[in-house]
């Protein structure tokens, strides 16, 4: 099935750009969420049209998911979770989690924003990548402990280079994907 997207889709294509897509993933994901629209003519012609309005909607939202960006990469989410004595959880953060202490936190995000390759499982100072806007993401800093005392101490180190080292590995990992 041929679409037209309404907006930048990673892995698929930009705003305008007609694509191929199965018709489960256009009909369950792509038209309900506003993201793409089926290539008829008439919906080109449409979209031609009004591709100004929308490069003009799209740029006004990435510059406020920059703005938010820059506000929320100070952010310090901590998880008081237990643990054994590898270090290893008894449990697992996982997206949800991480989205709901954003959201305490005073930001509106919603769980398929948070990009987690898999659930957090240790103890430890982790960075978790944000998508604010298909073009614009942050990240943010989980601390995961087994007290509040030991969530201090772990923030007492350089956690922005521990940070950097995640988020190395994180990269590496989903080109490994």
């Amino acid at each position: 099935m041929e679409v037209i997207l309404l907006q930048r889709i990673e892995k698929l294509g930009m705003m305008g750009d007609i694509v191929t897509v199965k018709p489960g993933y256009a009909r369950n994901f792509l038209f309900p969420k506003g993201m793409a629209d089926r290539a008829t003519q008439d919906r080109i012609d449409h979209f031609e049209s009004m591709k100004k309005q929308f490069e003009a909607d799209n740029v006004k939202k990435r510059d406020e998911a920059e703005k938010l960006a820059e506000k929320m990469k100070k952010i310090v989410v901590e998880f008081i979770r237990s643990a054994g004595d590898t270090g290893n959880l008894y449990g697992s953060i996982r997206r949800k989690d991480v989205a709901v202490s954003v959201v305490e936190a005073g930001f509106t995000i919603a769980k398929d924003q948070v990009k987690l390759l898999e659930p957090i499982k240790a103890i430890g100072v982790h960075s978790v990548i944000i998508q604010l806007h298909p073009e614009v993401s942050t990240t943010i800093i989980v601390n995961v402990a087994m007290t509040a005392e030991e969530a201090k101490t772990q923030l007492s180190g350089d956690y922005e280079e521990v940070s950097e080292k995640t988020e190395d590995a994180t990269v590496e990992k989903t080109e490994e994907l």
